[in-house]
């Protein structure tokens, strides 16, 4: 089946997105008898829906050199969910006029749960259609929390970040807790699952060391044995530091940082976990407190991306094409880890949409200690592995080189799409 291709990228971005877009650009470039043209759309799925597509072939070849060492999602990403065809009929009737319009047979859609969701809509709509075309899922979170895939592109780079992060600010409040702050809190991403949270636990070498407390959306929060930890460790060591979950809950399942807000996916919009944490140890133990919010710094700290990660990203892409020639549909591709000789080695699989869509992986129960604060060994050793190697991106004038695309959407062929 001979047609075009339409990429995009959905969802919260990574700093690795990218290196899958490159992957499906350079094997597309080795393989472009069997297929049409590379579509991709500008914000997403916004770009089916609006008929704004780009033509990778107009992009300028230095710059697309860059993108795969480029964080953030250069062609736009989205926040949208497709709803069930009857509710959001409009919009897969529209995908159908433009993708027939523009004989798009290949769809490869980069994002995490809820675009695997998207993904496998569209597959099924188009089969109810009787239009042939390859739906293909690449997994992209930061969050980790896809499952049948043994770790999601994009979670490595941040761990690694969180980890450096971590280190580094507990050295700093180590050399000042004698006269100034003891208490230092660190929010990080991961509403339901804990693997970021769990990551700063990499450091810890031995009893003692920093993180002293890392806070799990899986444990329910306790504040009296909360404060008591950070009391008893700062009576020990002078000092404190805390990695916090953005999405820890309270005994009423409510979550702490709760701002009463949705997000367009309809998901509660969290205000900041640290400063609640802070203004509980300042009113009930007395301590100076300093805490920081890895917010969109840690999803975008390409410059300190791990090797392991970029590696996998870009394999993903690679693969799509090979698996699209194949005209196999309605899949996620994978990343399946074995050890030979106690290495650590991992290949490219795939799995059925159904398996994943709309489907968290939380952080397992071995994967943290019984006293509910610290990682297991067993969760440090497979955080290690996906954060190993530096690929730095170049440099020019001191800052990293990050691809500058012009992203000019192809002529329009039908009309204005109204929501």
């Amino acid at each position: 089946m001979k047609g075009n291709i339409f990429y995009a990228q959905s969802g919260g971005v990574t700093p690795v997105i990218n290196a899958t877009a490159a992957g499906v650009i350079d094997a597309y470039n080795k393989n472009k008898k069997s297929f049409g043209k590379l579509y991709v759309g500008k914000n997403g799925i916004l770009g089916a829906l609006n008929e704004e597509l780009i033509d990778i072939s107009k992009e300028d070849k230095t710059q697309l050199a860059l993108l795969k060492q480029t964080p953030g999602g250069a062609f736009g990403s989205c926040r949208i969910k497709l709803s069930d065809f009857k509710k959001s009929k409009k919009d897969f009737e529209r995908l159908y006029e433009v993708f027939k319009k523009h004989n798009i047979r290949y769809f490869f859609y980069n994002g995490g749960g809820d675009s695997q969701d998207t993904t496998n809509k569209v597959s099924k709509f188009f089969k109810e259609r009787n239009y042939s075309i390859v739906c293909i899922g690449l997994p992209k979170t930061i969050d980790n929390d896809l499952p049948v895939t043994d770790n999601c592109p994009g979670f490595g780079s941040v761990a690694k970040y969180i980890a450096t992060s971590t280190l580094e600010a507990s050295l700093d409040v180590k050399s000042m807790c004698e006269t100034s702050t003891k208490v230092f809190v660190l929010e990080v991403m991961g509403r339901h699952a804990g693997w970021l949270a769990a990551s700063a636990g990499v450091i810890k070498e031995k009893v003692g060391d920093a993180p002293h407390l890392i806070l799990f959306p899986e444990i329910q929060f306790n504040q009296s044995s909360f404060l008591k930890k950070v009391k008893e460790t700062t009576i020990k060591y002078g000092y404190c530091v805390i990695v916090a979950s953005e999405g820890i809950k309270d005994n009423k399942n409510k979550f702490l940082s709760d701002s009463g807000l949705k997000d367009s996916f309809g998901h509660a919009q969290l205000g900041g976990v640290a400063p609640v944490l802070s203004s509980i140890i300042t009113n009930k133990l007395k301590y100076k407190v300093h805490w920081a919010v890895s917010d969109y710094l840690q999803r975008a700290a390409r410059h300190i991306a791990s090797t392991v990660d970029v590696d996998q990203a870009y394999a993903l892409g690679l693969e799509s094409i090979k698996v699209a020639k194949l005209d196999n549909n309605n899949i996620m591709l994978t990343i399946k880890s074995t050890k030979i000789k106690q290495k650590y080695k991992w290949s490219i699989s795939s799995t059925n949409l159904n398996n994943v869509a709309n489907v968290e992986k939380m952080l397992p129960k071995n994967f943290i200690k019984s006293n509910g604060f610290e990682i297991t060994r067993s969760c440090k050793e497979y955080i290690s592995n996906l954060i190993q190697g530096e690929d730095y991106p170049s440099y020019d004038n001191g800052v990293p080189q990050y691809a500058k695309l012009e992203c000019k959407t192809i002529k329009k062929k039908l009309p204005a799409y109204k929501s």
